[in-house]
């Protein structure tokens, strides 16, 4: 599949592994429970201006989170939920900010 046809997502994962992720995955995908992505990123830490993990997917993460670098492609267990990005988001996940 092309990454043209991939859907750019947040994930949450459930509170034994409690992370946040952002990745392309295939739209069909959205409601399993151990998803396939690419382009994957995790926020380390989102700062209050964001307004939560709602926030994260409609403006993205701010200067003053910590996003990580993007591994080519990771399988994600525990999924909660798929918020799919707005594409100001999107630019702002591949921008990778992390404030030390």
């Amino acid at each position: 599949m092309k990454k043209e046809e991939k859907v750019a997502v947040l994930i949450t994962t459930d509170n034994t592994k409690r992370g946040v992720f952002m990745g392309l995955i295939d739209p069909k995908d959205a409601d399993k429970e151990t998803l396939i992505a690419e382009e994957v990123r995790m926020a380390v830490h989102w700062s209050t201006d964001v307004h939560g993990v709602i926030g994260l997917a409609n403006k993205g993460p701010s200067k003053d989170c910590r996003i990580s670098p993007a591994a080519k492609k990771a399988t994600i267990k525990g999924v909660t939920a798929v918020l799919e990005l707005s594409d100001e988001a999107l630019k702002a996940w591949r921008k990778e900010p992390w404030r030390n």
